[in-house]
Parts: structure tokens; C-alpha cells; sequence
């Protein structure tokens, strides 16, 4: 008979199952940031689990208690999705507070009673255009991702000498200071004298890159606007500084780019969309006056 307990026996070198999952995927799929960001979080000790400092290598269940410099997290996963396109002016900044007291584009969005707004992507400061947000954290880190490979468009005003030349090398790439960046598409505007309109197109979300590739040119960019993100175009109706609800199609849309299930699309209250209407019709008015 063998002794099971016998010293000479195998070891079991079976992993055991750690209940829960890693917590800076718990973190992320709130929106607070990329997983990467989340783990720097945790390593700056801003983040606790349980009342104790949380380490890289935690794994959490729903039952945690997780706090982010010192406030709760709700970290359950969102049931139901709200995405809303924004039309950003220039002059707001993308952060949910600016210590220079400049203008955020949060401060126009329609106020939640529950979750919080996530922007998918950032535009700077002098730029405009086409902002999405969404309440799935998930669905805006997955758009996000540098392997998501999502189009973005831009109508965009330069200022000097260009040739199809030099339309070439930015469509080819050039090097800028964080690697090689490219248009994957360039497409004449039109213009007079030394300004010129390009609708361009890329696949990145890096900081300031389409400024950057027409730098790189010795061009100076008077004026850029997003006009278009994956599928989603910015409607004309919507001027700046208005927000309107994504239709179930565009939302649709989103999830298929993020690859991720369809959520059901929980729509703004009624005095919200009159709120907006009411704009859009102002608007209209005014136009009509002129």
C-alpha cells in the first residue's frame, strides 16, 4: 500500500485558484484610466482595498471595499450604457477640473444621479469638434486602446507651402519624438493664399498628433476640428458647446469597435431632451432672422 503522506512522494504542483479579479482590471473597467495608469495608482498608494493598502497582484471579489484617494468606488460593472456625442469648443479643457479655472467639458454635460461621464479620447485645449462620453468604463478604455485601430478624422486649416510631396511623407510617416506617426488618409479641402483646408484621417489618439505631423512639415495648424470617430460623424444640427443623445445604431456601432456585448441604451430623461431641443431651436431662430 502506498503512503500517500510519504515525503518521497510527488509534490502537487497544481496553481491554486485565486478568487476575484486583478484590481487594477476592477479599476480600469470603471473608467478612472488604462490598466497601466491603474497599476502606477496602486503603486503611489492612492488606492485601498479593504482598508488596507492595496499592492500590485491583488485580486478583489465584488464584495471588496475599494477606495481611491480616500473616497468609495462603485466598481460594479455598468448594466445598462448612455453614450452622448459633444460638440467641444477651443478654449475647455478635457480634465474634470483645471487648476487654471478654465472651463472643463464636463461642466455642460447633463448631470447623472448615478455613475459618472467617461470621455472617450481628449482633444486639447485650442482644439475642437466631435467628444464622445459614455457611463461604461469598459466600453470607453476598450475605444481607447491603441490596439482598437479606430479611425479619427480631422478638418483641419494649415498655414505655408505644401506640395503632394510632402502629402506623401505624411501619409508614408515621419518621425516625430514619441516614434513614427502617419495620416492614413489625406484629402484636399481647398483654400486660398497661404491657407489650406485637409480633411485628414488617424489611427492613434497620441497627444497633439495631427498638430505635431504638419510641425514636422514646418507648417503652423490655424484652426482643427474632429469631425468623425469610428463610425460616428458629428451632425451638423449640434453647434458648439450643445451635447445629443448617440441613436441605437451609433451605440451599436461603438460596442461593435470595442468588441465588445451590446448593453441596453438607457436614454436621457425627458427634460433633458426638451432642455436640448429647445437650443437646437434657438438656434434655428436666430439663423432664420438673419
Amino acid at each position: 500500500m502506498v503512503n500517500k503522506t510519504s515525503t518521497g512522494s510527488a509534490p502537487d504542483t497544481r496553481e491554486k485558484s485565486v478568487p476575484g479579479e486583478k484590481l487594477q482590471k476592477v479599476l480600469a473597467r470603471t473608467g478612472l484610466g488604462s490598466r497601466r495608469e491603474m497599476e502606477r495608482w496602486i503603486e503611489q498608494g492612492r488606492v485601498s482595498v479593504d482598508g488596507k493598502p492595496a499592492r500590485l497582484g491583488d485580486r478583489v471579489t465584488p464584495r471588496a471595499r475599494i477606495q481611491v484617494d480616500g473616497r468609495p468606488l462603485n466598481t460594479a460593472p455598468a448594466q445598462e450604457t448612455r453614450c452622448i456625442l459633444y460638440h467641444k469648443p477651443t478654449g475647455e479643457v478635457c480634465s474634470r477640473k483645471d487648476p487654471q479655472g478654465r472651463r472643463t467639458v464636463f461642466e455642460r454635460l447633463p448631470k447623472l444621479k448615478s455613475g459618472r461621464w467617461i470621455s472617450i479620447g481628449r482633444l486639447d485645449y485650442n482644439t475642437s469638434g466631435l467628444l464622445l462620453f459614455t457611463t461604461d468604463g469598459e466600453l470607453a478604455n476598450k475605444l481607447m486602446h491603441p490596439a482598437s485601430n479606430i479611425e479619427r478624422e480631422y478638418m483641419v486649416r494649415v498655414m505655408g507651402e505644401w506640395d503632394e510631396s510632402m502629402l506623401q511623407r505624411l501619409q508614408e510617416g515621419v518621425m516625430l519624438e514619441d516614434g513614427v506617426a502617419r495620416f492614413t488618409d489625406i484629402q484636399d479641402g481647398g483654400g486660398d493664399g497661404i491657407n489650406h483646408w485637409f480633411y485628414v484621417v488617424i489611427m492613434e489618439g497620441r497627444n497633439r498628433e495631427v498638430r505635431r505631423l504638419w510641425e514636422s512639415q514646418g507648417l503652423t495648424v490655424s484652426r482643427l476640428k474632429r469631425v468623425r470617430y469610428g463610425e460616428v460623424f458629428i451632425p451638423s444640427r449640434v453647434k458648439q458647446g450643445q451635447w445629443v443623445e448617440l441613436d441605437p445604431k451609433e451605440v451599436k456601432s461603438l460596442y461593435r469597435m470595442a468588441e465588445l456585448p451590446l448593453k441596453d441604451q438607457k436614454r436621457g430623461t425627458l427634460k433633458e431632451r426638451e432642455k436640448m431641443e429647445r437650443q437646437f431651436r434657438k438656434r434655428g431662430d436666430r439663423r432664420s432672422k438673419r
